[in-house]
C-alpha cells in the first residue's frame, strides 16, 4: 500500500466543523511527528478557515444534483459474489486494516471490471450485495476514463468520508445514503474517481500547472485550500457540467464556471478521455422509461406474498428468496405481477430481491408467520 492515498474526504456544505477532518494522510503523519498539540493544529485549520477568499463554491460536488441523475444510463453488466477473502483496505473509522471481506467481481459493458471488498460488518452476503449493486449501478454512469484504474471497490458502514487513490475508492454507507439523499452520489463519485484515474498524469503536468496559474481563480475554497491535492477533482465536474450538460445547470452557474477557470476548462477539452456513456445518445438525451418500482405484500404472511410492478420487467426477471442467513430459498421467474406460493417455508424474517439483466432491481424484507 506504498502509494499515495488521495482523499476528498466527504466535503460538506458546511465545512467549518469538519475541518480537522480534511487532513490528508500524507498530512498527519508529519503533524504527528511535529509533536503540534490538538490546540495549535484547530487554531491554525480555523485560522485557515476565517482567512481563505470566498470561491464560487465551498464544494463542487454540491453545484447541481442533475449533472448526472436517475435519466441517465448505467454500464453496469453483473455483480458477482465469489465468496469471502482476506483482504486490506482503507476505513477511515480506523486507518489501514485487514478484513475478512465479501468479495464481488463488477463488469461494466465498456469492458472495465472491478472487485467490490464489503465489510463483513454487513449482516450476510444478500446485505452486502445490496449496497455492490447500488453504488456499482452508480458508478457505471461515469465516464469510462474515470473508472479506468478503479480496481477495488472498499465498502465500509458509517457516516465517513468517500475517497479516491490507490486504484480504489472508499464508500461508507452511511455518507453514500446521504449524497443519495442529496441526489449527489454520481457527483461525489466523479470527484473520487478524478483522483484515482486522473490525478497521476495531470495533477502534477506542466500544462495543468500553467492553466491553475493563469486562471483568475480557483473553482472552490476546497480546491484553493489543497491546490496540489483537490483542484483538478475540483475542476472535472464543473468542465463535464459545462461541456455536456450544460441545459442541467443554470446559466448563473455556466458563467461562473466558464468564467473563473477558463484555462482549466481548455485543459480538460484538449485531454483525452474517454467518455462513454455521457457522449452516448442514450446518455445526452433524456431518458422517457420511468424507473420499475416493485412492492412486495403482505407483510406478515403465511402462505403467498404478491409481487407487483409498476411496468412489465424484462424477460429474464426473477424473484428471489433468501434466508436471514443468506441462503437462496427459492426462486421465481417474475412478470409483472405475481402471487408465489411460500409452501414450506420455514417462518421468520426473510429477505428478498427483484434481479434481471444483472441488475437488482429492489429488495426488501418480508416477514412469514
Amino acid at each position: 500500500m506504498g502509494s499515495l492515498f488521495f482523499s476528498s474526504f466527504g466535503i460538506r456544505r458546511i465545512h467549518t466543523p469538519d475541518l480537522l477532518s480534511t487532513l490528508h494522510l500524507r498530512t498527519m503523519p508529519t503533524l504527528i511527528r511535529s509533536r503540534f498539540s490538538l490546540a495549535t493544529i484547530v487554531a491554525a485549520f480555523v485560522l485557515l478557515a476565517s482567512t481563505a477568499k470566498a470561491q464560487p463554491y465551498s464544494g463542487t460536488i454540491f453545484i447541481d444534483p442533475d449533472i448526472i441523475d436517475d435519466s441517465d444510463p448505467s454500464t453496469l453488466v453483473s455483480v458477482t459474489y465469489t465468496g469471502q477473502g482476506m483482504e486490506t483496505v482503507y476505513d477511515y473509522r480506523f486507518g489501514w486494516v485487514t478484513i475478512n471481506a465479501y468479495l464481488f467481481d463488477v463488469v461494466w459493458d465498456d469492458g472495465l471490471t472491478t472487485v467490490a471488498m464489503v465489510n463483513p460488518e454487513f449482516a450476510n452476503v444478500i446485505a452486502a450485495e445490496v449496497e455492490v449493486q447500488t453504488y456499482a449501478y452508480a458508478l457505471g454512469k461515469l465516464p469510462t476514463c474515470l473508472r479506468t484504474d478503479v480496481n477495488a471497490l472498499w465498502i465500509h458502514a458509517g457516516v465517513y468520508s468517500f475517497g479516491g487513490g490507490n486504484n480504489a475508492i472508499v464508500i461508507h454507507t452511511g455518507r453514500g445514503q446521504e449524497y443519495i439523499d442529496d441526489g449527489i452520489l454520481e457527483e461525489a463519485f466523479v470527484h473520487e474517481c478524478t483522483h484515482t484515474s486522473l490525478d497521476a498524469t495531470h495533477a502534477n503536468a506542466p500544462d495543468w500547472l500553467a492553466a491553475q496559474a493563469a486562471d483568475p481563480d480557483f473553482i472552490s475554497t476546497y480546491a484553493q485550500d489543497f491546490p496540489a491535492t483537490e483542484d483538478l477533482a475540483e475542476s472535472y465536474l464543473p468542465w463535464l457540467a459545462v461541456t455536456h450538460r450544460s441545459a442541467r445547470i443554470s446559466q448563473q452557474d455556466y458563467d461562473l464556471i466558464t468564467q473563473t477557470i477558463p484555462n482549466r476548462m481548455a485543459y480538460f477539452d484538449a485531454m483525452a478521455c474517454d467518455l462513454y456513456p455521457i457522449t452516448s445518445a442514450a446518455g445526452v438525451g433524456e431518458a422517457t422509461v420511468a424507473p420499475i418500482a416493485v412492492t412486495v405484500f403482505p407483510s406478515p404472511t403465511s402462505d403467498w406474498i404478491n409481487v407487483n410492478a409498476s411496468r412489465p420487467l424484462p424477460a429474464n426477471a426473477r424473484f428471489e428468496l433468501f434466508a436471514a442467513d443468506g441462503r437462496l430459498l427459492r426462486t421465481w421467474d417474475l412478470r409483472a405481477e405475481a402471487r408465489l406460493d411460500l409452501a414450506g417455508i420455514a417462518t421468520g424474517i426473510h429477505l428478498w430481491r427483484c434481479f434481471a439483466d444483472g441488475a437488482v432491481l429492489a429488495s426488501g424484507m418480508v416477514a412469514i408467520e
